[in-house]
């Protein structure tokens, strides 16, 4: 509900709206594989019980629905996302970054995919149109680290900490999961600036 209303709103501003997804690691010294599931990572990480670990997790789950969204936390797939965020940056260069990134998040908040394995992504980009041999070449060598290193810097200098973080025009920042009527608001104080 509130991401349909917020496109309606978008589309009732009449204003151009571009959406970039930047690369941004939570936690950069994570392994590929992990055995470890999301509530115990939360309870290690911000000194809690697992329990408190679980409920956090149910609350994002909830909200998550609330906007239209299937969270499966409990059978996600902790891993590090570095690969996932090549894989964006090429898809970048063939003007597919929003689709490659909304496939890589439902993979790996919805369906459980690794998101870590090369496999996994191959397959991911491959549905969204890209070729698979560049993919396995990409994925393969460096390529792509210098793009991903470079947003990640400009997240440092903006003293971007953690996500969901949204940066309007520059200027106006978003931290955390917002009610839509703050990004509404937001919105229109950016364009009511840019129109006078």
């Amino acid at each position: 509900m509130g991401k349909k209303r917020l496109e309606d709103a978008i589309q009732k501003i009449d204003y151009p709206i571009e959406v970039t997804y930047r690369c941004f690691e939570l936690d950069p010294t994570m392994e590929r594989d992990v055995n470890v599931k999301m509530d115990e990572a939360l309870a290690k990480k911000y000194g809690m019980s697992i329990e408190q670990a679980k409920e956090n997790n149910q609350r994002m789950v909830q909200m998550a629905k609330e906007t239209g969204l299937d969270y499966n936390l409990d059978t996600l797939i902790l891993t590090n996302t570095f690969d996932a965020h090549r894989l964006t940056m090429l898809a970048k260069k063939h003007g597919l970054m929003i689709e490659m990134t909304e496939r890589i998040l439902y993979a790996y908040f919805t369906e459980s995919k690794h998101i870590g394995d090369h496999q996994t992504l191959t397959e991911l980009a491959v549905e969204v149109g890209l070729e698979r041999e560049e993919v396995e070449k990409m994925l393969a060598s460096d390529e792509m680290a210098e793009e991903v290193r470079a947003d990640q810097q400009q997240a440092i200098q903006y003293g971007i900490t953690g996500v969901p973080f949204f940066l309007i025009n520059k200027k106006y920042a978003l931290n955390g999961a917002q009610p839509t009527d703050v990004f509404i608001q937001a919105l229109e104080k950016v364009i009511a600036e840019e129109q006078s």
